[in-house]
């Protein structure tokens, strides 16, 4: 079995961090334009008490936790599965594969969030520094 090097032991869990981040300032991004019609060039804000109103909800508090890194994992499922639902119900009906259904961001953050349920948030988030805290006690 190969060894991986100090330099990588010590920043997996910081890049994991860094993924978690950028997936979360992404996706809350989506919330945004449902919930905002921020920034411009979406659907425009959707009904707040629909289904879009409810993925928006989703999409802009679930990025924002996956942001500072409060409660990823349950989070983190919670926004896989929307993926899920979002690909099965907007996506899947309009072909067989994601690359002809324009269904691929829906597929790749519901794997991207499923690893972030299984992985953790990461050395840098609210998490990893609230069971540093319950540590010491």
């Amino acid at each position: 079995m190969a060894t991986t090097s100090p330099v990588f032991n010590l920043w997996t869990s910081r890049m994991l961090s860094v993924l978690r981040i950028a997936a979360g300032f992404l996706f809350m991004q989506h919330g945004m334009q449902k919930l905002f019609n921020f920034p411009p060039g979406g659907h425009g804000s959707v009904q707040l008490f629909s289904i879009m109103g409810l993925a928006g909800i989703l999409e802009f508090a679930g990025g924002l936790l996956l942001i500072f890194g409060l409660f990823t994992r349950p989070v983190a499922f919670i926004l896989s599965g929307l993926m899920a639902v979002a690909y099965f119900m907007a996506h899947a009906p309009q072909g067989p594969l994601p690359i002809v259904n324009q269904g691929e961001l829906a597929v790749l953050y519901c794997f991207l969030f499923l690893f972030l349920a299984v992985a953790g948030a990461g050395e840098w988030s609210l998490d990893s520094w609230r069971q540093r805290l319950q540590a010491r006690r």
